[in-house]
């Protein structure tokens, strides 16, 4: 079973992120529904590292660099350092040894946004998480397209052409001055 076929319990949310109960990923992301997350921001030598992202929601885009969730467990949400973790070894085979000092969630941004291109929304209080890593790892095909690496300058720029496919979440992220 591939890791979009898991059916997997989250948390949801005030837009504060306060938690009010829990949902199953698919049906919070089908009804547009407040919902817990995270992104995770790969930092190498300074540039950002960015995932080409090959998923049902927001296929195609521009991700600095994964997002998930944080899972519910018996009405325990796991924690945003610990979901980090997992995630990056899911999607980057990335483990402790490979990052440089400590993963730090710099804030949190609320968004709303309708994919144009299925039937899903992502409706998050996202934390953003940055992770610096001391090389540039491979990301997992099976959830990504590729992978880019640029400077903080061109990925703030909202005339480059990377601005123009970069997820919804990281754009209100980058306004937010967290990345």
């Amino acid at each position: 079973m591939g890791y979009y076929d898991q059916k997997i319990m989250i948390a949801t949310c005030d837009k504060k992120g306060n938690i009010t109960g829990e949902i199953e990923r698919w049906e919070a992301h089908k009804k547009g529904i407040l919902h817990r997350a995270f992104t995770l921001a790969l930092i190498y030598k300074g540039n950002y590292i960015l995932q080409h992202r090959k998923h049902p929601l927001f296929n195609g885009v521009f991700d600095v660099t994964s997002s998930s969730h944080q899972i519910m467990n018996n009405g325990v949400l796991e924690d945003t350092i610990a979901a980090s973790t997992r995630t990056l070894f899911r999607e980057w085979k990335i483990d402790e040894k490979d990052i440089v000092g400590k993963m730090k969630v710099t804030g949190a941004v609320y968004y709303k946004a309708k994919d144009p291109n299925s039937i899903y929304w992502e409706h998050e209080y996202c934390d953003v998480v940055e992770v610096k890593v001391n090389r540039i790892p491979e990301p997992n095909y099976e959830v990504s397209y590729g992978a880019s690496l640029v400077t903080p300058k061109e990925l703030r720029n909202k005339k480059s052409k990377t601005w123009k496919i970069l997820s919804p979440w990281t754009i209100v992220a980058i306004e937010k001055g967290f990345l």
